[in-house]
């Protein structure tokens, strides 16, 4: 059993993070598809309205981060949070890659 958790962790805390980045992803689209639209419509009042909430939505993701260091202890010693942070990367930069493959498409 102990061997069982040893190979798993790996996967968990890969699958965990990126869990946590496609997440992340997904707001930050939605963010910039509501930037996109008041752009195109213009209801842009001032310049301080470009992105609003970013950092708030960064700390968020820091939140979520620390939460699951303290529900999934195991997945954040001996080592395995630098899993934790590959599933992330990999997470959002799927979320990157798919955007940037958007863009490229030609426009039909």
């Amino acid at each position: 059993m102990n061997s069982l958790i040893i190979l798993l962790r790996p996967v968990i805390a890969i699958a965990s993070g990126a869990a946590i980045g496609l997440a992340f992803g997904a707001v930050q689209a939605a963010a910039l598809r509501r930037y996109q639209k008041k752009q195109t419509s213009g209801d842009f009042n001032s310049g301080w309205t470009v992105i609003p909430g970013s950092m708030s939505r960064v700390a968020g993701l820091l939140i979520v981060l620390a939460l699951i260091q303290f529900v999934c202890p195991i997945l954040f010693k001996d080592g395995i949070q630098w899993m934790v942070s590959t599933g992330l990367v990999l997470g959002y930069g799927w979320c990157l890659l798919r955007a940037f493959q958007q863009r490229r498409a030609p426009s039909v």
